[in-house]
Formats: structure tokens, C-alpha cells, sequence
């Protein structure tokens, strides 16, 4: 059976994540952490890369699938000749530890259940030792890592290749639970949950934090599930976003554009913010700001475009020989080199971030204004460079549009701060001059008057998909005729089958790489987006009708979407595709949110 991408759903604890496939196995988990090593690696290689399934003896793909309303806890099931069954998964608020919690419960019949788990510390190549205890617990170990499964009630299992394997029946209102815990060797056991407690408590959880969501409009069910993958792709302690939990997930089958996802990207960070502050999440935008406050502190020259969980700098890149990758697509690649790159424009996405927080009234932080400062003045001189631009090229540096119109951005709001706010000091006439500058230097050089359109960057026929936020960044009014033909350009020049690329790699190679990719699915939202500013509104909710179409059928999307195979591409689930979901749903029904 050939898997596919959206064949997934997603677990997690709001510190790691799991994927769980329409077969009942979990083929992705790192532990403790969403950037840690993977215990169950199968996701990018096979079976004996690690993963653990639950599922019917002789099934395969389930009969339905489902979140419980409003929460992360997963029930899918399988209708067989001898009856139904349903394995409920979670991951419920750690105490200590991470727990995977795995409920079975018969519907109808008596259905007999085969669990087969294959841990695989390090991505796939530990093998770990297991031994089994008196108390009906087996443990693995390896190195830092220790593992704990039990079940309630207790089941038989047994090793055999390298695997444990349980069997059991279930008849109608009977229920087996399993957890799996995860800790460090070198540390005792950590305090056993209640399987059963755990799941009515996440179900409370998130239920209730669903509630605050204040939109009302159409598809308010697949928004809220946009929020809670949000919320999902939180790490809880530090308020940080990472972009997916997975790495290496392939933009094109086969090819090598296969990338580390696990980390926090500024280039979020205003939409990021902007979307939970609009549905109502004050408290996690409050968390993400932190989050950014501390990631950036230090030298303005050596702002980062993407930083760890926790603000790490680190994020060393380095290829898993040992794993295929997912559909034969590699090297699968762990951490990440565009941390080096140069990116003009998160200064701007900084900056705007702040502003937006500011003028939300979240609390403010005595050294946010200090911490601007800082980044404008680097900005003044540096803006003038080449850079790798937003879609972090590994080709040659270049005077990308987009990054010269957010270090706008960072000029405009950083003046418009001085000016709301007589108490702040900084050098307005000198940030207006360069706010001017910039913005005549853009229009001059990054505009092409024959097809009236922006370009990606000065001098280039080429077009790309982030010149559409010129309007909602206010770099230009919507109504600009130069908006309007951008927009137009861009829905000519990059649609495909309705939807957008960011930009043509069949024709200039701009990022360095070989091959192709898909559709960009936030792209496509900011189309949507562009298209109700510049008054086309009912095409734009035509559009946004479209892209909602492609989530999976739990709700999910990736980060690109090939309309040609009709699949979904990329790390899984994006957190920038669901960024654009929700921002794109609260900007076209504005007026339908309730208060």
C-alpha cells in the first residue's frame, strides 16, 4: 500500500506530536521533544524504522476516522466480519513525562486486536533492550532513552523480531487500554497515569479552550481545527511555534527539497500573532510574543530567520543515511542550514509583530521599544543588501521585493510609534526619510510598468506569490493599479488548477536546487486574500471554498497540494498553511465573527 501524506492525523501534548496513520499506526513520535530524535521513524523509511499499530487482526485501512468535537483525541474504526472496533488515541497534558494513550473498545461483535510495537530510538537505528517486569510492564532501553508500556487491564505480550506483540478480544462495551511513557534511563519510572481519567480530562481540555474561539463565520469547524493544530504545534513551556512536527517530507516525490521543519520561523510571527489576537487567543499570542522577544535578543546583525523551540541558534544540518525517506524522497535531513542565511525581511516581521501586539494591548515589556531600536538602526545601512529573500533560496543573494518592502514596513511602523507615543524616543525624520527611500527604491526598481506587475526582486521577469501582501502589509491601498496588475500577474503567471506557486522554479532555478514543487497552500490563501482587497469578493471566497476543500478528511493540511496527482506535499501539518486558513477566513467574513 502506497502511503500518502494525508493518510495522517495528529496527536500531540503541546510538546511533541505524533502522526497516526488510517491503518492505526503511529509511524512518526520524537521524544521529549518536537526536535528530538524519533522513536518511531516509519513515516520516513518502513516498519522496522519503528512505529507501533493497533488495529484488527488482518485489517488494514480503517472504516472511518474522526476527532472527538473540538479536541485532539482521535477515534478511528474498522467495521469487520465479526464485529466493530475503535481505537481511541491521545496525548494527554504531560505531568512529568510524555504518554501516548491508546484506548480500544469493542462497538459491536468480538473483534480480535493485534498491537505490534517496534521501538527504534534515534530515527529508526537504536534497537533498544526490552525486558519484561513483574508487574506486567515491559521497559525499553537504549542509551539516554527509556520507555514504559503497560495496559489496563493487563494483556499478554511477547518479543519476537525485534518487536512486542500483544493479542486480544474485545466484545461490545469492552475496553484495553495501552500507554506508552517515555523518560531519561538514567531517571525512575515517572508517576503512571490513568488511561481513562486522562481521556476524559484532554477531551475537557480542549473543548473548553475551543470555546474561546470567537469566529462565526462559515467553515467554523475546520477554522477551530486550524486553531487547535495551532495550538497543537505549540511548545508549551516556551510559547513557541514550531512550523511542523516532521522533517524531511518531500515537496516533490522523490526529489530532494526535503527539509527540517521542527523549528520556530520568524517569518510567522506577524500572521501568527494577528490570527490568534483576531479569534480570541490573548494568552497564546501573548506566549508567542515572549517567545520572539527572547529568541531575538542580542546583536541585531545576527537576527536569525528561524531559531529552536526554546530560542536555540544551533540547528546544525546533517542527512539520516539510513532512512529512505518518505516515498523513496531523500536525504532525509535533520536540523537546518538556512538559519545562516541572510533575511532582511524578519526584521520587518519583528517589528510589525510588536506593533501588532502593542496596539492589542498586550502587556508591555520594558525593553520591547529598547529591542526595536536596536533592530531599525542595524536596519538603516542594511536594508541596501542583497539577500536570500523569504522563501530562503540556496542560490545567489538578491535584491528580493519582498525583503525591501518589510524592511519598509519596519520603518513605517517604528515611525508610527513615535508618533502615537510622544514618550518613546528614536529618530523619526531620520526613519521617515528611510521609510521614503525604500519605498521609491521599490516602486523604481521592483516594478515592471510593461506587465505592470511587481517582480520578485530588482532587475528579474520572474514573478512571486509574497508580492500579494504589498496591499495588506499597506505598502500600497488595494486600489492601486499596480496592486491590481500584480495580483492579476500572479493568478495568471503562478495559478495552477486554481491554486498558487510561489514562484517558478522551471524557469529560473531561483533557489538553487534542482526539480520541482508543488502549489504553495498559503500562497494560495494570500490570493484569496488580495483578491476580496482589491474588490473581487465572491471569487475570493470561491477560492477560499476551494482550499478548504483540500484539507484531509480530519481536517489537516500540509504545506503544498499538487492539483495535478491530487495529494498533498510537504511537512505535515504546516503550520503556515493553517496560519493562512484561519487569517484568510477572519479577513472574508470579517463581519460574521461573533464579538
Amino acid at each position: 500500500m502506497q502511503r500518502r501524506i494525508e493518510d495522517y492525523a495528529l496527536i500531540g501534548d503541546e510538546q511533541t506530536a505524533a502522526l497516526v496513520g488510517r491503518d492505526g499506526s503511529i509511524d512518526w513520535l520524537c521524544l521529549p521533544r518536537f526536535d528530538s530524535p524519533a522513536c518511531f521513524a516509519a513515516l520516513l523509511g518502513d516498519d522496522e524504522h519503528g512505529q507501533w499499530r493497533i488495529a484488527p487482526k488482518d485489517a488494514e485501512l480503517c472504516t472511518r476516522r474522526a476527532y472527538r468535537p473540538d479536541s485532539l483525541v482521535l477515534d478511528t474504526e474498522w467495521e469487520t466480519a465479526e464485529g466493530a472496533v475503535r481505537v481511541t488515541d491521545l496525548m494527554p497534558q504531560r505531568d512529568r513525562a510524555p504518554d501516548v494513550v491508546r484506548v480500544i473498545e469493542g462497538l459491536s461483535g468480538r473483534v480480535t486486536v493485534r498491537s505490534a510495537l517496534r521501538l527504534r530510538f534515534d530515527y529508526g537505528i537504536v534497537v533498544p533492550w526490552m525486558r519484561r517486569l513483574g508487574d506486567g510492564h515491559r521497559v525499553a532501553v537504549a542509551g539516554p532513552d527509556a520507555v514504559w508500556l503497560r495496559s489496563d487491564p493487563p494483556v499478554r505480550t511477547w518479543g519476537k523480531d525485534f518487536c512486542t506483540h500483544s493479542e486480544f478480544t474485545v466484545g461490545a462495551g469492552e475496553k484495553v487500554a495501552f500507554v506508552l511513557t517515555w523518560h531519561p534511563s538514567h531517571q525512575p519510572r515517572p508517576r503512571l497515569v490513568d488511561p481513562y481519567e486522562a481521556l476524559r480530562s484532554s477531551l475537557d481540555d480542549w473543548q473548553r479552550w475551543a470555546a474561546r474561539c470567537n469566529y462565526a463565520g462559515p467553515h467554523r469547524d475546520i477554522v477551530v481545527r486550524s486553531l487547535i493544530t495551532l495550538k497543537a504545534l505549540t511548545y508549551a513551556p516556551t510559547g513557541g511555534i514550531v512550523a511542523a512536527p516532521t522533517t524531511s517530507l518531500p515537496e516533490e516525490l522523490g526529489g530532494i527539497r526535503n527539509w527540517d521543519y521542527r523549528y520556530c520561523w520568524l517569518r510567522d510571527s506577524t500572521l501568527t500573532l494577528g490570527a490568534l489576537l483576531a479569534a480570541g487567543y490573548h494568552e497564546e499570542a501573548e506566549a508567542w510574543r515572549d517567545w520572539l522577544l527572547r529568541a531575538v535578543a542580542g546583536d541585531p546583525a545576527e537576527l536569525q530567520i528561524m531559531y529552536g523551540l526554546s530560542g536555540e541558534r544551533r540547528l546544525t544540518e546533517y542527512v539520516l543515511p539510513w532512512l529512505p525517506g518518505f516515498a523513496d524522497s531523500s536525504p532525509v535531513r535533520v536540523g537546518n542550514d538556512a538559519v545562516r542565511q541572510l533575511q532582511l525581511d524578519v526584521y520587518g516581521e519583528v517589528i510589525d509583530s510588536l506593533s501588532l501586539a502593542r496596539e492589542a494591548g498586550l502587556p508591555m515589556k520594558p525593553h520591547m521599544w529598547r529591542l526595536q531600536v536596536a533592530l531599525m538602526e542595524f536596519l538603516r545601512t542594511a536594508w541596501r543588501q542583497p539577500d536570500e529573500g523569504l522563501w530562503e533560496v540556496r542560490g545567489p543573494r538578491r535584491h528580493f521585493v519582498h525583503s525591501k518592502v518589510m524592511a519598509w514596513v519596519a520603518a513605517d511602523r517604528a515611525v508610527r510609534a513615535l508618533e502615537r507615543d510622544p514618550q518613546l524616543s528614536g529618530d523619526l525624520e531620520g526613519w521617515r526619510a528611510m521609510r521614503d527611500e525604500v519605498h521609491r527604491e521599490v516602486c523604481e526598481r521592483g516594478y515592471d510598468p510593461g506587465r505592470n506587475s511587481f517582480t520578485q526582486s530588482y532587475g528579474s521577469q520572474e514573478l512571486d506569490a509574497s508580492t500579494l501582501l504589498i496591499p495588506r502589509v499597506g505598502f500600497l491601498p488595494p486600489d492601486d493599479p499596480r496592486v491590481v496588475g500584480t495580483v492579476e500577474a500572479i493568478a495568471r503567471e503562478l495559478g495552477h488548477s486554481g491554486f498558487v506557486r510561489r514562484y517558478s522554479t522551471a524557469a529560473n532555478l531561483v533557489d538553487g536546487l534542482p526539480g520541482d514543487e508543488a502549489t504553495f497552500l498559503v500562497c494560495s490563501f494570500w490570493l484569496a486574500d488580495a483578491l476580496h482587497l482589491i474588490g473581487r469578493k465572491q471569487e475570493a471566497r470561491r477560492m477560499f471554498d476551494r482550499l478548504v476543500g483540500l484539507t484531509n478528511d480530519v481536517g489537516l493540511l500540509s504545506e503544498e497540494y499538487d492539483p495535478v496527482a491530487g495529494r498533498q506535499l510537504g511537512n505535515f501539518p504546516q503550520a503556515f498553511s493553517h496560519i493562512g486558513l484561519v487569517s484568510t477566513a477572519l479577513a472574508l467574513y470579517e463581519g460574521e465573527r461573533a464579538g
